[in-house]
């Protein structure tokens, strides 16, 4: 049975490096134009290129979201714009709107077109209908069951693939289309501007009594009607493979580059077991915990997940501390600073490849030789003696628990 391939999130560049380094097969991404994400870091024109051609040195694939539904001053721009995508050699785009799916098969003729799903195809005939298009892949709803998805890979030609999500924060939408921020803010959640309303602390208002809210009480702090947990599969990789999914998708171009290195890092040792009929190391297993997330959940793949109303406050209980840039044989490395720590802290160190493990701070030193306690400065490089070598890239973390009160 074919291998799973791993889709991770590139919002910008240090993210796109995160993703690559800890086990991608492939990164999605979007240009500045026409993706679903407008608050992510995204890539220029110039950038773009850079992106594409780093990607592809590691041997990783790189898919473009062009996934809004543009309006006839936009459609203009996009020949120009696919022609653009298909120079910096970008492997696939993923589309949700007809025109611009077939524009993309005329100006960007060396790239795949993925469905986004953003067309909520939740059947075969739909499935099936974008691969007679001229479609290699579609992006299954987020609303279908294993058994649905399986029924789909028995249905369909056997070259077209099926992506889903994996991993990641999901919409309480159908599919992600919603319509709630638009009306309440003036932005677009379909055109990349969500402003997340679901996630407000709403009360009741009568309407002949103005400026007299009534609390909605589900518990103490409040309500949490249209809260959604987190998807989390990695529990479940043997039962996404036996369905027939050929790639899970991690969402999160929005978050951070820690984010994006950890959950890869998780899903890359856990699918390679899964691949090879092993069982999980639970080591990459509790790695998933170790990155600010809301209780998870399996979504809908085992059937109705029901309403989850305890809380909508995410739990983060691990900060990183710095970055590892070098690392020499003797195991000092030199690091760049995220936030401040102390010699003989406790902190934990994973790298690309590297199991996990606890150290307590060593010996620092500026780059001048000078000895320290406590590096201060934010981004300032230091000297740190570590147990044994690492990777370039590799993170030094801390416990503490920051999770909203």
């Amino acid at each position: 049975m074919k291998k799973i391939e791993l889709l991770s999130p590139a919002g910008d560049m240090e993210q796109l490096k995160m993703s690559i380094l800890y086990g991608a097969d492939a990164v999605y991404l979007a240009g500045t134009s026409f993706g679903m994400r407008s608050f992510a870091g995204n890539f220029s024109r110039s950038e773009l290129p850079k992106a594409v051609a780093l990607a592809h040195s590691h041997g990783v694939k790189v898919h473009v979201t062009v996934n809004t539904m543009p309006r006839n001053e936009e459609v203009i721009q996009l020949p120009e714009y696919l022609e653009q995508l298909d120079s910096a050699g970008v492997d696939a785009l993923i589309l949700a709107d007809l025109g611009a799916f077939t524009l993309a098969g005329k100006y960007a003729p060396h790239c795949q077109r993925h469905i986004s799903t953003q067309q909520s195809i939740a059947n075969y005939a739909c499935a099936q209908s974008w691969y007679d298009l001229g479609a290699q892949r579609v992006v299954l709803a987020r609303e279908l069951s294993l058994s649905e998805i399986a029924e789909i890979r028995a249905r369909v030609s056997k070259e077209l693939e099926l992506e889903t999500f994996g991993h990641g924060a999901m919409c309480v939408s159908y599919s992600g289309r919603c319509l709630l921020s638009n009306y309440m803010t003036g932005r677009d959640s379909n055109r990349g501007a969500c402003a997340q309303p679901c996630r407000y602390q709403y009360a009741l208002m009568e309407e002949k009594r103005p400026g007299e809210y009534f609390p909605v009480f589900e518990d103490e702090k409040g309500t949490y009607i249209m809260n959604s947990r987190d998807m989390c599969m990695i529990d479940h990789l043997d039962d996404l493979q036996n369905a027939g999914v050929d790639c899970i998708k991690l969402e999160g171009r929005a978050k951070s580059p820690y984010y994006a290195a950890i959950v890869t890092g998780a899903y890359r040792h856990c699918i390679d077991a899964v691949s090879q009929g092993l069982p999980l190391d639970p080591v990459w297993r509790d790695e998933v915990e170790h990155i600010s997330h809301r209780i998870y959940s399996t979504g809908f793949y085992y059937g109705q997940p029901g309403q989850y109303t305890e809380n909508s406050r995410y739990i983060r209980q691990w900060q990183i501390v710095a970055m590892v840039e070098s690392c020499d044989e003797t195991g000092l490395a030199k690091c760049s600073l995220r936030n401040k720590f102390r010699k003989g802290d406790p902190l934990e160190c994973v790298g690309p490849d590297t199991r996990p493990f606890a150290l307590a701070a060593g010996e620092m030193t500026t780059p001048e030789g000078e000895a320290l306690e406590e590096p201060r400065t934010p981004q300032m490089e230091f000297f740190m003696q570590l147990p044994k070598k690492v990777p370039a890239m590799s993170i030094l973390r801390r416990s503490v628990d920051l999770s909203p009160k």
